[in-house]
């Protein structure tokens, strides 16, 4: 399916969240040095997990919100509240007011912002998409993202963390507007039989929006192969989230300066955190070379391949970086790394959508997204726990855990093929 063959909202969403990605990925590889610095390693790895948790919770709510309200309304919500968040972000990070902790809370208010928009944005997607085009349209999306992520650690390495302010207000300004185009540009997407059941509940008293909710997870939990790929995925998370929380803080430490390229007296050298945002960078440009061809390849394997590939790749990409000490040697680690998420991304969306009902279709994708909401409180444990073990045993105890989750993949098919 071509982009000029897309539903109008979806060639809005396009534009709308590549410009603001750009502008996100400035700053978000290099946060947990930025709280690091501000607060220490510990109290950091507990704030941060603190934050996801209240993102987990807006995440479960922001998909029945969808269901309810409809996908449009949350995600201008939604794209106010981070331009809110990322302001409050900015104002803490001022020279004129430097407080940490305003900082953080408003980082935390972008967060569960960000929680409220994805499950509705994901969920638009499937109600104007066919079945058979879904995981080249996920895919679009993903390379979209991607390309952002070449651009903005690149702009990051070299603003960021000399001038905060400017780079969170300009994140500010970019979600106030792209919730102003939402809005004027985009048209609700909520199936019509949707929503005559949501207004047929307009009456009913405040307190049944949660025991209706509870009621509607506890049904989506009582699926037994979605639950197993969401355990899985929660772990494989703890995987690829280390690239902006673990990886950062081991090359700043361990990587005092090494050498890029040298020619005769001409030597390029870089920081550890220079050469951080020049291998996130590598990772978002062989995503978005790659995302497209890699998806296309993969639909030719079956998915219990392709799902317990990616979780096998991730662990021995992971296991190669904790192992380098070189540019190069990194580069290698991160070519095996991204194979791993270019394997993973299109088909696990396509996967959630075949498995939701259509009445809980956003439900299901903010569910789906506990893989990494819930994935990303539990990921900066890694953090202290380097402090207590070193970083050689945290990178090995992680490529552990993605293999545990290949395991929970196998399980899950195995169910999965009895129940079709």
């Amino acid at each position: 399916m071509k982009i000029k063959d897309w539903d109008i909202n979806l060639k809005i969403r396009l534009a709308g969240e590549f410009s603001f990605n750009v502008i996100l990925w400035a700053f978000f590889p290099f946060l947990s040095i930025f709280f690091a610095e501000s607060f220490g390693k510990g109290l950091t790895g507990a704030l941060l997990m603190l934050s996801q948790i209240l993102s987990v919770i807006a995440n479960l709510s922001g998909g029945y919100c969808a269901d309810r309200f409809g996908r449009k309304r949350m995600m201008v919500v939604a794209a106010s509240g981070q331009a809110i968040g990322y302001g409050i972000f900015a104002l803490g990070s001022s020279p004129l007011l430097p407080v940490p902790i305003v900082a953080f809370a408003g980082f935390s208010l972008a967060s569960i912002s960000g929680a409220f928009y994805y499950p509705a944005s994901q969920a638009m997607v499937a109600d104007v998409v066919p079945e058979k085009h879904r995981a080249g349209v996920f895919a679009i999306f993903y390379t979209a993202a991607n390309i952002a992520v070449v651009i903005g650690p690149l702009i990051g390495s070299a603003f960021f963390l000399g001038y905060p302010f400017a780079v969170l207000l300009a994140a500010s300004v970019f979600c106030a507007g792209l919730a102003l185009l939402l809005n004027s540009r985009t048209r609700e997407t909520l199936p019509a039989d949707i929503a005559d059941r949501t207004r047929e509940k307009n009456g009913e008293p405040w307190h049944r929006f949660l025991t209706d909710q509870l009621r509607d997870y506890r049904v989506i939990a009582s699926d037994r192969v979605f639950l197993l790929f969401i355990i899985a995925g929660v772990l494989l998370s703890q995987t690829f989230m280390q690239l902006d929380l673990l990886f950062p803080v081991f090359l700043k430490e361990t990587v005092p300066l090494t050498t890029l390229f040298s020619y005769g007296d001409w030597i390029w050298q870089l920081s550890g955190e220079k050469l951080f945002g020049l291998i996130v960078s590598e990772n978002g440009l062989l995503v978005a070379l790659f995302t497209v061809v890699v998806t296309r390849w993969m639909l030719g394997f079956r998915d219990r391949y392709v799902f317990i590939g990616g979780a096998l790749f991730y662990g021995i990409g992971i296991a190669m970086f904790g192992q380098m000490s070189t540019f190069w040697g990194f580069s290698a680690a991160i070519v095996v790394f991204t194979l791993a998420e270019l394997m993973s991304a299109g088909p696990q969306q396509a996967f959630v959508s075949r498995l939701a009902p259509d009445h809980m279709r956003a439900q299901y994708f903010a569910a789906s997204s506990l893989r990494f909401t819930l994935g990303r409180t539990i990921a900066p444990l890694s953090i202290p726990l380097a402090s207590l073990i070193g970083f050689e045993w945290t990178f090995w105890l992680l490529a552990g855990v993605a293999v545990l989750s290949a395991v929970l993949y196998h399980l899950m098919f195995n169910r999965y093929d009895r129940q079709i």
